[in-house]
């Protein structure tokens, strides 16, 4: 399984990412070893969707990062 998910940092910027596993995920970013949530600690966990497919979890990540994505994110997701 593979996860979609979204953080809301604490300077309010949203972070995007996939993984195959979120909780070893989660404690990576906790941690500080993620390069862009690192200087934004403490997260929140917004929503997270789990995909069976590989490529359409991470299609879908990097839709969320585009710009219609971003809209949708808003409208949608947060």
């Amino acid at each position: 399984m593979y996860t979609v998910y979204l953080l809301l940092c604490n300077d309010g910027t949203y972070y995007t990412g996939c993984t195959s596993n979120l909780e070893e995920k989660l404690k990576r970013h906790n941690s500080g070893q993620v390069s862009y949530t690192a200087p934004r600690l403490p997260f929140q966990l917004i929503t997270y969707i789990v995909f069976s497919d590989k490529y359409k979890a991470y299609h879908f990540e990097k839709y969320l990062k585009s710009g219609s994505g971003k809209a949708f994110t808003y409208k949608r997701l947060v």
